[in-house]
């Protein structure tokens, strides 16, 4: 009896090999070794052996306030960011999912700060930012409001950021979104139409409940990636003036190539790893109670 040759017997094991073996080297091997890093004294400076030094980097940074501002300012500017993409984006998909014209047009305009690259981008908003030759404060004279010191204040820099960032990823909720709405049956808008339902009504108790689960699957891809902002963040401030926008990525990176600290540099990237974790987890909840 001809049983095959080894690869037709084994074809279901074989056949997602590859993918497994990339999931290993490239997602689950980098958690495993930070996590073990978390656990040791490691730091490039001091000449000594790594060491095992258990919970005592874990206790170091959490008595550090630097680090609890820094998870601060990365709830902060997550949920800033998070919550007016949505909005924005949500409204631009509604006003993109009817027919006008220059409709392509202006989906090519959204494409647009998607593909930037994240440091001419900065680049170019510190020089819309800049105090005294900025575009910003040009127009806020002409609207007859004082200059504002934009990212060179404590005070200004997470919200000017903040804006960057919605200027920056507002288009990707709104593609998602948009081929949400594409794929909405239109028999229940044509039945609340028969029934003389408005349309705030229509949007309220048809469209938005139909899309729930695209937004809340929009937000959850936006809030891991504003969790982990890192590139605008540096490349327009490097976490200053002072600590003002150290999120916990920057304090991580900078722990890691400034310091040298690498065990303590583990240790707030496994807790950036469970906060995102966590956030991914909450809202995935929502969006299965939405599926109901």
């Amino acid at each position: 009896m001809n049983k095959g040759s080894f690869v037709e017997r084994n074809i279901r094991v074989l056949f997602p090999l590859p993918a497994v073996v990339f999931v290993i080297v490239m997602m689950l091997f980098p958690v495993l070794y930070t996590l073990f890093l978390s656990f040791t004294n490691w730091n490039l400076t001091s000449g000594m052996p790594l060491r095992f030094s258990w919970f005592r980097s874990y206790a170091r940074v959490l008595g550090e306030p630097r680090f609890l501002d820094a998870i601060g300012r990365t709830f902060s500017f997550t949920a800033l960011a998070v919550a007016a993409e949505t909005i924005l984006g949500l409204a631009l998909a509604l006003l993109l999912n009817r027919e006008f014209k220059g409709k392509a047009v202006m989906k090519l305009i959204l494409l647009l700060p998607l593909v930037a690259t994240p440091v001419a981008i900065g680049i170019v908003w510190n020089l819309f930012f800049d105090p005294t030759i900025g575009l910003a404060n040009f127009v806020l004279s002409l609207l007859g409001m004082q200059p504002s010191a934009w990212v060179s204040s404590p005070q200004t820099v997470i919200p000017s950021l903040v804006l960057v960032d919605i200027w920056q990823w507002t288009p990707m909720i709104t593609l998602i979104v948009l081929a949400g709405l594409a794929a909405l049956s239109p028999e229940p808008y044509e039945s609340a139409r028969v029934d003389g339902a408005s349309s705030f009504q229509i949007f309220s108790k048809i469209t938005l409940p139909m899309i729930a689960p695209t937004l809340l699957t929009a937000m959850i891809l936006r809030s891991v990636d504003a969790l982990k902002t890192f590139d605008i963040i540096y490349a327009m401030t490097g976490g200053g003036p002072g600590y003002a926008s150290e999120t916990m990525n920057v304090m991580a990176f900078k722990y890691s190539f400034e310091y040298f600290r690498m065990g303590q540099s583990s240790v707030i990237l496994v807790f950036l790893f469970l906060l995102v974790l966590f956030l991914s987890m909450v809202i995935m909840r929502l969006r299965a109670r939405f599926e109901l």
